[in-house]
């Protein structure tokens, strides 16, 4: 089956098998939070982004996909929505917990491991490089996956979509530190193939959104 990265809430979740990683899209909650799976194909080790809501449905997932466990939780940002299974999936798996540092202290479960940019997650064979995006939340992270067969793929949480970045309409956030960041540490790093998985809704690649850019910047959203 093609992937496409359409997913719906209470529905079945889609795989992406590249080469050397496999990729699990699952939505939970009426908010069409997306968590993902990742599993290194060489060991089965996995690893999962953004324990959202509905562990039960998370957890099968995680125990479906063949080794049926997890060894990390990255968390992309401190806001509840994609934070409401976390403790649940941890009791359940015993998995380390990673975040970003400044947004580490305001997480439902101690984090074990506090990451910034240019910080390297690893599991298995698969290394995850960390990007610091500031702007939605002081915290929030992307992880970029340099596939050595293909292109790179972005898991990009709530700070980019298809579209424009994320919201920054709320006190603490800032539209200039996010779209900064979203341009030199993502668009102006990677290239036009990338695609990126965000934190909610359908996937994109940088190619279809690069021409945006000076629109998002312009109407300041």
């Amino acid at each position: 089956m093609t992937y496409t990265g359409e997913v719906t809430p209470g529905g079945p979740s889609d795989v992406r098998e590249l080469p050397h990683l496999t990729v699990r899209k699952l939505s939970v909650s009426p908010m069409h939070n997306n968590v993902y799976l990742l599993s290194c194909v060489a060991t089965g080790e996995q690893l999962l982004i953004d324990a959202a809501d509905e562990p039960e449905r998370v957890l099968e997932m995680v125990h479906a996909s063949g080794s049926g466990t997890i060894g990390q939780v990255v968390t992309t940002h401190q806001h509840w929505d994609h934070v409401r299974a976390l403790a649940d999936v941890v009791a359940a798996t015993g998995a380390t917990t990673i975040a970003g540092s400044d947004d580490a202290d305001h997480l439902p479960v101690p984090v074990d491991i506090r990451v910034g940019q240019g910080d390297v997650v690893r599991f298995g064979e698969i290394a995850l490089d960390v990007i610091h995006l500031r702007g939605h939340t002081p915290g929030s992270i992307a992880v970029a996956y340099d596939d050595p067969s293909g292109s790179t793929h972005l898991w990009t949480g709530d700070s980019l979509f298809p579209g424009g970045v994320g919201n920054t309409k709320n006190p603490g956030q800032s539209f200039a530190s996010l779209i900064e960041d979203v341009t030199t540490r993502v668009f102006d790093v990677y290239g036009d193939d990338t695609w990126f998985y965000p934190g909610h809704g359908n996937d994109s690649t940088l190619g279809a959104e690069r021409p945006h850019l000076d629109e998002w910047r312009a109407r300041g959203w």
